[in-house]
């Protein structure tokens, strides 16, 4: 089995593409060990000296560190993908379903603003952003002002602010004249 691995923006996270199925729909997120009771894989990497998450797509995983070096963490967490894969055991039990993050939060009378703004998110912002190990998901939508839940390698990224303000608010207001901005939860 071949594991790729590829930096992404944030330095303290690494993604690793096995070549397989990770999660079929959705993704998930963990951002402690006690999270990821629901997740075989993600607590085996867990059990990794030094990560502190596991962010699973589609088809790849994304581990952030926290003190450590890449060079001393990055085997066992290849052992460990392998490990995992090698065991048959699945990513996530039926129980621990993938979470693509709640409906979102808004006032029925913006539905119409909110569908196009999950559409542009679904469409032009996640893809792009899966390409770098996370993802971000609509929390809601209140005053003009988009609230976006940052996941994987976004979340504590350096540059996460300027992919909200100069990315994603900029395409949001274009296509959505409601929006005037963009915020983290």
């Amino acid at each position: 089995m071949f594991i790729q691995t590829e930096p992404t923006p944030n330095p303290a996270t690494l993604k690793f593409i096995p070549g397989r199925t990770v999660l079929g729909h959705g993704t998930a997120e963990f951002r402690a060990r006690s999270e990821a009771a629901a997740s075989p894989l993600a607590a085996r990497l867990f059990d990794v000296e030094g990560v502190t998450g596991v962010f699973l797509g589609s088809d790849f995983i994304s581990v952030t560190k926290g003190d450590g070096e890449w060079q001393h963490i990055k085997p066992a967490i290849l052992g460990a993908i392998m490990e995992h894969y090698m065991s048959g055991a699945p990513s996530m039990e039926a129980a621990g379903a993938a979470n693509d993050g709640a409906p979102g939060e808004y006032d029925p009378k913006d539905e119409e603003t909110v569908n196009t703004i999950k559409e542009l998110l679904d469409t032009r912002v996640r893809p792009a952003v899966a390409n770098d190990g996370g993802d971000i998901v609509f929390h809601g939508f209140k005053d003009g002002v988009v609230f976006l839940h940052m996941r994987g390698a976004c979340a504590g990224c350096p540059s996460s602010t300027a992919t909200l303000r100069h990315g994603i608010e900029n395409l949001l207001r274009h296509f959505c004249p409601d929006v005037q901005e963009v915020r983290p939860v």
